[in-house]
């Protein structure tokens, strides 16, 4: 059953989203970003390019010749995931066919909206009973 883990606190989520990427790059993992809104696939994809400020995160959209190999790829949907190691939500709503996925991480931020959001898709998965974990990563750079 799909672990789920509850990154909340972020003063930004896209920033957080990055930190947390860079950290499973560094660890080996395979990560789908899942983003349904292309203005936060454009900004996630220019933030990794830079993040941290001489770093690069190897990344790339779902549709690339290379995205089978690249650990980090985005996705504007979940209609052929490249894989099924870890699926990052940043999307307000649960992702399509989530439970395909041996971990999905949600990173909420302390915008109004996303904490609500947030908390609506922690009962969906508490209430079906999957495996939940959840850290406050207010104290963090994202």
């Amino acid at each position: 059953m799909t672990r789920v883990s509850f990154l909340h606190g972020a003063g930004n989520r896209l920033h957080a989203a990055a930190d947390w990427l860079g950290q499973a790059v560094r660890e080996g993992r395979r990560v789908l970003v899942y983003a349904p809104r292309e203005h936060d696939l454009d900004l996630l994809d220019r933030l990794l390019w830079s993040h941290p400020p001489t770093g690069f995160i190897p990344h790339c959209r779902d549709g690339a010749a290379l995205a089978a190999e690249t650990p980090v790829v985005l996705a504007g949907s979940l209609d052929r995931p490249i894989h099924d190691e870890c699926l990052v939500n940043l999307s307000d709503e649960v992702p399509p066919a989530f439970s395909s996925f041996e971990q999905l991480v949600e990173i909420i931020s302390t915008a109004d909206a996303d904490r609500v959001a947030g908390r609506e898709r922690f009962r969906f998965y508490r209430d079906r009973g999957y495996a939940l974990d959840a850290r406050d990563i207010s104290g963090e750079a994202g």
